[in-house]
Order: structure tokens, then C-alpha cells, then sequence
């Protein structure tokens, strides 16, 4: 059995991570700005039970007739709504001390404190930048217990697969749109790369082609190098680096006029970036959500625990969830 007793100073840690517990989903979604904007927009949902379904409105009753006098109409059955299924996945930190390294600094609050605080703020910082880096991901890490990121939801090739237990090999409607930009037939250019002379005419054709009405994408996330050529196509245009709601939350953006819309452009590229090279996403943020269980909202679990044969407390913080899709029709991926 462990070897510490002091129940105090046990409790201290536990204490120590329920004050900071709430914040943990926010310190999450702020760390992206696709987060952000799915977390302001009231995108993330929780969910009970043993999947994530999503409800899909998929398809028309075809009963629309033209018609005069005493012409039939057309009323018909027709199923029009069906579920599209996810599994949830978890994954979690841990927050560990010594109890040798908690009585060395229990001779005053402030120093037990400060060490907690060093290992909180060390736990905290991996949990950021590890579901960031997911939320990129093809959720084929640690044989598929990994959530599903972009590279899965927005694929490089969206007729083959299955998402969400539905296959788009299929189903042309649950695929996303991908367009390669060496092999894309480009409507105002002739350039087969992303560069500053043929990155507007590129994004505007895109957003024109994954719009109908109202509904298109509204955000871009960009590679370094794609954002790094829309910067130079634009530079002289001062009113594109006017603070929009992504700006105002801190991330670089800037503004994309263009295909009769207004939205902002977010680097996605930087130090430890998992965002591929080379890409675009652009997302239709009503139409995309991180589910999460109720009960394991990146939130600590477990209680305190001390290892049978350890003289430590150990403590985690985690969650349980998918990122999910509803309507991929208005996704799209440029990849270069």
C-alpha cells in the first residue's frame, strides 16, 4: 500500500485541480480558432449513451409537381431523415507529484503551491497542444482511439471511406468537396500552385461552388504557406486586416472578400502546428460540432488516487467525445 498517510497534503492536489477544473474546456477552445468559433457559436453539445448520432436531413420528398385545375398531385412517403453515427473517444493527462516532492515544499502554502502549480500548468499545456494537434488529425493514432480531426471529416479524397457509419464511396451527398490544385480546372487562372497570383481567384471559386443561398463556408483555416500567399496577394488592401470576431480572440487573421461573401482567414501554421502543409480547409462552422459526454468534459476524474506501491498522488483530467460532421456538402479541402 502507499506509503503516505498525511491525508492533508493528499487532498491538497485534488483541491488544487477542482478550482481550476471549470476553465479546462475553455483553455481548450481558445487554443484554436476553429474551436473558438464552434464553442461561441454553441457547437459544442454534450451527448449520453454508447455513440454520437447525428441527425441528417438527407434527402427531398420529390413530391414538387406543377400543376392547373383539377391535375393530380403528388403526395408520396418518403424517407428523408437518417442518423449519422460516431464513436466517442477519450483520452486524458495526468497530474503527478511525489509525496516526497510534496513534503520538501509543505513548509508554507505558497510552496506547495507553487510546485502544484508547476505540474498543473505542465498538464494543462499538453492537453492544449495534444487535442489540437487531434483536431487535425486522420483518427488513426493509437490504433483508432483518436478522435476523428479534419484530415477525416474534410478528406484529401471524399469518395471513398466511411464516416459516421455512412459510406461515401455511396453517398455522393455526405461527401465533402476536395479540390487538388495542380489537377483543378480554375476558372480566373491558369496557375496549377497556391501563390499570391492565383490564391483569390482559387479561394473565391471554391466558396462559390460550396455556397447555395445563405449556407456556405464562413471560416478558413490556412497552412502557413497558403496564408503566407493570400497575404501578399492582398497586402496592399488595408481593410483585410480588420479585426473580425477570430482577430478579436487573439488568432492571426485576415479578411477574405470575395465570391459575395465576407469571412476570415485563420493561420492554422506555426511552431508545433499539426496542420498539414500545403492546405486549406474551408468550413461551414453551423455544420460541424465537438460532442462531448456530460460527465467527462475535459473535466478531472477518478478522484485521488495513490498507487499501491508508490509513495504519489495522481490525478487526471480528460474528456470523452468526436468531432462530428452534419452537413458536409458545404466543406472543402484545397490542398497544393
Amino acid at each position: 500500500m502507499a506509503l503516505n498517510t498525511n491525508e492533508r497534503l493528499q487532498e491538497a492536489l485534488s483541491l488544487a485541480i477542482e478550482d481550476r477544473s471549470s476553465g479546462y474546456q475553455d483553455l481548450v477552445s481558445n487554443a484554436n480558432a476553429l474551436l473558438a468559433v464552434m464553442k461561441q457559436k454553441g457547437m459544442w453539445k454534450p451527448f449520453e449513451g454508447p455513440t454520437i448520432r447525428e441527425r441528417l436531413l438527407y434527402n427531398e420528398s420529390g413530391t414538387y409537381t406543377r400543376y392547373s385545375g383539377y391535375q393530380f398531385l403528388n403526395p408520396k412517403p418518403a424517407e428523408l431523415i437518417n442518423d449519422a453515427e460516431f464513436t466517442p473517444k477519450m483520452a486524458a493527462v495526468s497530474v503527478v507529484l511525489s509525496m516526497e516532492d510534496i513534503l520538501q515544499n509543505s513548509g508554507s502554502t505558497a510552496q506547495l503551491m507553487n510546485i502544484m502549480e508547476t505540474h498543473l500548468e505542465a498538464a494543462e499545456q499538453e492537453l492544449e497542444d495534444r487535442f489540437t494537434e487531434d483536431l487535425h488529425s486522420d483518427g488513426t493514432a493509437d490504433a483508432g482511439r483518436q478522435i476523428g480531426g479534419l484530415q477525416l471529416a474534410i478528406p484529401t479524397n471524399a469518395a471513398t471511406g466511411t464516416y459516421g457509419g455512412i459510406s461515401r464511396a455511396n453517398n455522393a451527398i455526405w461527401r465533402t468537396s476536395s479540390y487538388d490544385a495542380s489537377s483543378t480546372s480554375w476558372d480566373q487562372t491558369t496557375e496549377t500552385a497556391v501563390n499570391k497570383d492565383s490564391v483569390k481567384a482559387m479561394f473565391n471559386q471554391i466558396v462559390i461552388e460550396r455556397s447555395r443561398g445563405k449556407t456556405g463556408p464562413d471560416l478558413i483555416l490556412a497552412s502557413q504557406d497558403h496564408y503566407g500567399a493570400y497575404q501578399a496577394a492582398t497586402e496592399s488592401i488595408q481593410r483585410i486586416t480588420d479585426g473580425g470576431k477570430v482577430a478579436k480572440l487573439g488568432f492571426p487573421a485576415l479578411k477574405f472578400y470575395g465570391a459575395g461573401k465576407s469571412m476570415e482567414i485563420v493561420l492554422e501554421g506555426g511552431i508545433g502546428s499539426a496542420m498539414p502543409s500545403g492546405t486549406t480547409y474551408f468550413i461551414n462552422t453551423d455544420h460541424i460540432c465537438f460532442r462531448y459526454h456530460k460527465d467527462r468534459n475535459f473535466s478531472k476524474f477518478g478522484g485521488k488516487q495513490t498507487p499501491v506501491n508508490q509513495d504519489a498522488v495522481v490525478q487526471h483530467i480528460g474528456f470523452y467525445g468526436e468531432l462530428t460532421l452534419k452537413n458536409p456538402l458545404h466543406m472543402a479541402k484545397l490542398v497544393d
